[in-house]
């Protein structure tokens, strides 16, 4: 028996369990009749259907598409469990992000979908680390905008330490902590970024330290591509704070991670304004890295731009994709074999005894490293 936490389903609404029943595996909203009665569905269908992936379901053999931070909403995108009537659980989703199941997530459940939504998947932070370990010897890396800690469960699973690391939000920061650094808080700040204080901490922590890697992802929200560029939100600006450190620090390198957006708004103004603000404190930025998820063994499309910058002259490629379309790991790879579930049902904590289903799912259930399972499948995928 093990302990299975957040394996809990959103609820379904009346309408809303009228509609499930009629999207098939790989279906989406216009599988659903006009006979249910949707102003949504209507509106979706005057605009020409909008994306493919409103109201739709999940295939066993294929990945996800890009788990969101509204993942517990039937309208929001491709989230239906491939054969039982509901979305997929907190946990499924966090697993289809590569989270272990021993990573447990705090804070409310509205929360925690935020929380996996925005989360870099732990195991692209490791294929990340792993690409650039040459070029380092020490272990120390700092966490800015740290999250729920996917980046830093993925560096640490490499052999990493996170010294510090600062959140404002709350639910992220106690399960940042609660998983990475559960002993003590210390070097770790619940708090604002551009707070003067809470950067002297962080570069008082840095002094003792040989640090490697500062890291983060700003709040994407400002250049999003479900929205527009707005040049007066503040949060466009917080990549300064994260500049600051970096030259106040003066690790061997930098990642800035974000939102494929990031390189086409303001016509790819920002994206060289943001390059420019590091090489003027003398860091050489690599062309950045837009890498999909899937390709790394992360069983959702996910794509993701990484800017890579080194104190000396480096350059770096990004590292070069472990699986193609053909050999994905799957839905099934990643879910099959969990406890049924109806809406609305599930527990914070199971006890459950499961056998994993593939390599991936013994990799997430802690039989096997992130190491071996990347040995395993060596560029094919190899289902037991």
């Amino acid at each position: 028996m093990t302990l299975l936490y957040n394996h809990i389903a959103p609820r379904f609404s009346e309408l809303e369990q009228q509609m499930v029943v009629h999207v098939p595996p790989g279906g989406n909203w216009s599988n659903i009749p006009e006979s249910v009665p949707s102003k949504r569905l209507e509106q979706i269908r005057r605009n020409g259907g909008g994306r493919t992936t409103y109201y739709g379901r999940l295939r066993w053999d294929k990945p996800s598409y890009t788990i969101s931070t509204y993942f517990n909403r039937i309208g929001n995108g491709c989230h239906i469990h491939p054969e039982q009537d509901r979305l997929i659980s907190i946990r499924e989703g966090a697993r289809l992000q590569s989270f272990p199941d021993s990573y447990r997530f705090l804070g409310s459940k509205g929360n925690i979908y935020k929380q996996i939504g925005n989360a870099v998947p732990p195991l692209l932070g490791y294929v990340i680390s792993e690409h650039l370990s040459k070029h380092f010897k020490g272990k120390a890396f700092i966490d800015l905008f740290a999250g729920a800690g996917g980046l830093s469960e993925g560096f640490r699973m490499n052999g990493l330490k996170p010294i510090a690391a600062i959140e404002m939000e709350k639910p992220y920061f106690d399960t940042y902590v609660k998983n990475l650094n559960p002993k003590s808080k210390e070097g770790f700040i619940h708090g604002d970024i551009c707070e003067q204080k809470n950067q002297d901490t962080i570069v008082d922590i840095a002094s003792t330290h040989k640090t490697e890697i500062i890291t983060g992802g700003p709040p994407c929200q400002g250049f999003s591509l479900a929205g527009w560029f707005n040049k007066e939100d503040l949060r466009n600006q917080l990549f300064k704070e994260f500049v600051k450190l970096v030259s106040r620090i003066s690790p061997k390198f930098f990642i800035m991670e974000n939102v494929l957006g990031m390189l086409s708004m303001d016509k790819g103004e920002f994206i060289k304004k943001i390059m420019k603000e590091f090489e003027s404190i003398g860091y050489h930025v690599n062309t950045p890295w837009k890498l999909n998820a899937a390709n790394y063994g992360v069983p959702q499309k996910r794509k993701r731009v990484f800017i890579i910058g080194s104190a000396k002259k480096i350059e770096i490629e990004p590292p070069e994709p472990i699986l193609d379309e053909e050999h994905f790991i799957t839905v099934k790879d990643t879910i099959y074999g969990l406890p049924t579930l109806e809406p609305g049902e599930g527990e914070e904590v199971m006890n459950v005894s499961i056998k994993p289903y593939s390599n991936y799912q013994k990799y997430l259930m802690g039989k096997i490293t992130a190491e071996e399972f990347y040995k395993k499948i060596q560029g094919i995928k190899i289902i037991i």
